[in-house]
């Protein structure tokens, strides 16, 4: 009749180990060995310019608009997951200070009204390069940035004011970076952001 016990004890516990599981790989995601570190990706595989050569010209061909896509993209799911999760001090070298100031407002509101932001970041279905310039010694590259993401805000009920946490939306987000070309820091910032 023990033995009975020790089964269902045993089943029961592989089911939550099992659930644990699965809820752990859905919020987290699984490696698929194409990640890439942030810092080493993003600010240092910047397209190589030269002072008082224009953007347009052969500086930003094939080659550096797919590296600096491959950053850029790296760059989004930071910025998106960081913010969604509060953490500004982890994205704080991606921002120029005005974004940076938009975020930390728009941080400082939520938390104001007690909501909890869950985000689960599904992956970037394109990523392309809408316009690049350069204004005297300043690089600007604006990306359109198509993604999937599972949002939402709670109150401090647990009750969803907004999103979906069981709905994947496709989001839409043009963003636009900047580089001093005269700078020594490789890393672009993000300077404006449009939904």
């Amino acid at each position: 009749m023990s033995y009975s016990f020790e089964y269902i004890d045993i089943i029961l516990l592989a089911m939550i180990a099992g659930f644990i599981f699965l809820r752990l790989r859905g919020i987290l995601g699984k490696k698929t060995g194409f990640e890439e570190d942030i810092d080493s990706s993003f600010a240092h595989e910047a397209p190589p310019v030269k002072q008082n050569v224009d953007l347009n010209a052969n500086t930003f061909d094939e080659n550096a608009k797919q590296e600096f896509i491959k950053g850029a993209k790296i760059a989004y799911e930071t910025i998106i997951t960081n913010f969604a999760n509060g953490k500004l001090k982890e994205i704080k070298s991606l921002l120029d200070k005005n974004v940076y100031q938009q975020f930390e407002e728009a941080i400082k509101d939520r938390d104001a009204k007690s909501y909890s932001s869950e985000t689960t970041f599904i992956g970037i279905n394109s990523a392309e390069v809408k316009e690049h310039k350069q204004n005297k010694n300043m690089l600007e590259v604006t990306v359109e940035f198509v993604s999937e993401i599972i949002s939402s805000v709670k109150d401090k009920d647990n009750k969803v004011v907004s999103g979906d946490p069981e709905k994947i939306k496709k989001v839409l987000d043009t963003w636009k970076f900047s580089k001093d070309s005269r700078s020594p820091n490789p890393n672009w910032l993000l300077i404006d952001t449009q939904a």
